[in-house]
């Protein structure tokens, strides 16, 4: 199990269900269940992470999510904490399918899938293989495609991951130069610091390999259910004018601007669900806080 204590990251009284999980022979994920102190008519939330993020990153979230919702965070397969006997790919197919079959194992009748990042892409990317569709998607900043330089590609597909330490002080130089804002959210770059501290390098090293091709485009009309797009204009690395268009080739989605990764990661973002939850809507418009 990871060192993260997720006791502290859940709203006074709710329980919290911590557990290894097989979702095929050689993968095991770990799923963490949060259940509030009262019974509420919302939804459970299957809550997907961004890509090696850590449950602290969200503890803001989470701890303002379940004093209302039973919540099943779920950290997918390129995370430190996955078991994975033998060799596994770790591409946005191979996460989305993996969510397919934990959310047919969970056999929840009336659920939301929420994800960050990556862990957004992979629901976008697995929707049309759900047995059982959520009542709703809540999709903050997915990746569109995963931008990655010739150069880094170049150092990736040979580098040995034992010095993994030697090359990590660089990965956080360019995205500090080159994909963050850092004046506009420099609590965005500490978090992504600490991932990548935290990180797995034989999975991350396989996981950038597996995901630098991809391209989210042609699975967003398979998408029937209504959808919450929560953008960050401010966050470079998510590329907002990608987030819009994302949002503008699903059929029933709805967008709102928090402005900051920071606020996507904070209680707006819970506001957002609620609000979006309570009061559908079939028009695409964008609300901007």
């Amino acid at each position: 199990m990871s060192s993260e204590h997720p006791e502290d990251s859940c709203a006074a009284g709710a329980t919290v269900r911590d557990e290894m999980v097989h979702v095929t022979p050689q993968v095991s994920l770990r799923v963490i269940t949060f259940t509030p102190s009262h019974a509420s008519s919302y939804p459970d939330i299957v809550f997907v992470a961004g890509w090696i993020s850590l449950i602290q990153g969200w503890k803001n979230v989470l701890r303002e999510m379940t004093k209302d919702f039973v919540v099943r965070y779920v950290e997918t397969r390129e995370k430190i904490s996955s078991r994975i006997e033998g060799n596994a790919e770790f591409g946005v197919e191979e996460i989305g399918s993996d969510l397919v079959l934990l959310v047919e194992r969970m056999g929840l009748s009336k659920y939301v899938l929420f994800g960050s990042s990556l862990g957004a892409t992979a629901i976008i990317d697995c929707y049309r293989s759900l047995r059982r569709k959520p009542v709703g998607l809540v999709l903050v900043a997915p990746n569109a495609v995963f931008r990655v330089p010739r150069s880094w590609k170049i150092i990736v597909t040979f580098f040995y991951t034992p010095l993994y330490a030697l090359i990590r002080p660089s990965v956080k130089w360019y995205l500090r130069t080159f994909r963050l804002n850092i004046q506009a959210d420099a609590a965005q770059y500490e978090k992504y610091c600490e991932a990548l501290d935290a990180a797995d390098p034989r999975k991350l090293k396989k996981a950038v390999m597996s995901v630098w091709s991809y391209e989210v485009w042609d699975r967003l009309a398979a998408i029937d259910c209504p959808v919450l797009m929560v953008n960050a204009s401010r966050d470079k690395l998510h590329e907002p004018e990608n987030l819009r268009r994302i949002a503008a080739g699903i059929p029933n989605a709805v967008e709102v601007d928090l402005g900051t990764n920071s606020q996507t990661h904070d209680k707006p973002v819970v506001d957002a669900v609620k609000s979006f939850l309570e009061f559908p809507t079939t028009n695409k418009q964008t609300i901007v806080r």
